[in-house]
């Protein structure tokens, strides 16, 4: 698993999003910032779709089956807070209410959301705006 390289990627798009959240809409620098973003996610797609497809699909399978699967940039926060450094690169949080809409029956009356955290790579469920659980990681 190329987990090194994906999360690599997903830095560069966390830090592309991070800038345009930083700007207005009316910007002159936030059409260029943006089209850059849509390379950089179409690239990243076609070098770790698969690979995060296989991922999230264990995800789902194993505690949301009766949810689609969706892009794996659809998994990515719209926000992302720098909390930290380690040898690999920046170490980011989300706040829990990032992340897809998903109906997991193990939490059937609270909102549950997944979303993607890269170094270390992981998948985080996050329940009900207090709570979250990592349902997936390269270290599992």
């Amino acid at each position: 698993m190329k987990t090194k390289e994906i999360d690599k990627g997903l830095i560069e798009i966390i830090e592309i999003k991070n800038q345009l959240n930083g700007i207005v809409y009316h910007d002159k620098k936030y059409d260029e910032i943006e089209d850059h973003l849509h390379e950089i996610e179409d690239d990243f797609i076609d070098k770790h779709g698969i690979e995060l497809e296989g991922i999230l699909k264990k995800v789902h399978i194993a505690i949301c089956p009766d949810v689609d699967l969706l892009s794996p940039l659809s998994y990515i926060a719209h926000e992302y807070k720098k909390v930290g450094e380690n040898d690999t690169g920046p170490i980011y949080d989300i706040k829990h209410d990032q992340g897809v809409y998903v109906e997991v029956d193990s939490y059937v009356k609270k909102t549950t959301k997944l979303v993607i955290v890269p170094n270390p790579l992981r998948v985080i469920l996050n329940i009900d705006g207090h709570t979250r659980e990592e349902v997936w990681s390269v270290n599992m």
